[in-house]
């Protein structure tokens, strides 16, 4: 019986950091693909792995065949299979490194109070348009986009440009409003478009008052590096959606805090 000499494995502060940036990585590619199709697919190729190494080529000729083919091409399919994962992730990585550059150069230069007595004055028109909606249940959507992709947003949407405000909002989303199924786009401090169809969630863990508004609202926050403000039609009230997660039935409190933080 051979025994494990645990001196070979010398611990240094390089090997400490090592295992805690690939902790790092993995916990954000897990909050990624969790409760999505993307988790399934992701055991199923798992699974063809541990069967390629367990399956013997003398015995089993051809499952042995058909699994190497497999894992050969494997990155490319993880690539392929992952693509909108990898997005979001690549998203993920490069809005904390360039927002928290920004963010402290901004509070450098103008100051704290300034930045905030600067953002409620851009998320005042919002926060007013929200309680209308909400108080006569006007089914709506808003995404913040933090960068505007055209050919991903102007390609289902009614080009507005228009400076953000409380009745431009309401009348967007009135029911006799032809813009009204969709959702408004908002970035660079401008409703830039309206009546937008988005890609749904995949999520398969969703409450089943969801409907397609709630939908769309993660899933545009899935594939961009965007939030949202659904108001459900049914009950007026209002979720947060953000990297695929949603907070359900916030006060108008908890909504300016997080428009204070994201927008």
């Amino acid at each position: 019986m051979q025994w494990i000499d645990f001196k070979l494995f010398k611990i240094t502060p390089f090997s400490i950091l090592d295992i805690l940036l690939l902790a790092i990585i993995i916990y954000q590619l897990y909050n990624l693909i969790r409760g999505t199709i993307a988790a399934n697919i992701f055991i199923g190729l798992a699974l063809i792995y541990v069967l390629y190494f367990i399956v013997p080529d003398s015995k089993m000729p051809l499952l042995a065949g058909i699994l190497k083919k497999v894992a050969d091409v494997g990155i490319i399919a993880v690539i392929i299979l992952f693509q909108q994962e990898i997005r979001r992730f690549l998203l993920l990585v490069g809005k904390n490194a360039s927002l928290q550059r920004n963010k402290a150069w901004w509070q450098y230069f103008f100051g704290k109070a300034q930045i905030e007595k600067d953002n409620y004055a851009r998320i005042k028109p919002i926060i007013d348009a929200c309680k209308s909606l909400k108080q006569t249940r006007t089914g709506a959507l808003i995404v913040f986009a933090k960068y505007y992709d055209e050919q991903f947003y102007q390609n289902s949407c009614e080009v507005i440009e228009a400076k953000i405000s409380k009745r431009l909002l309401e009348s967007i989303f009135q029911k006799n409003s032809p813009l009204h199924d969709g959702a408004v786009v908002i970035a660079e401090n401008k409703i830039k478009s309206a009546s937008c169809i988005l890609p749904l969630t995949e999520k398969t863990d969703l409450p089943t008052q969801f409907g397609l508004r709630h939908r769309a609202g993660i899933g545009v926050t899935e594939t961009n590096d965007a939030t949202a403000i659904i108001v459900s039609e049914e009950t007026g009230e209002i979720s947060y959606a953000k990297q695929g997660r949603v907070k359900m039935n916030i006060s108008f409190a908890e909504l300016e805090k997080l428009l204070n933080k994201d927008f």
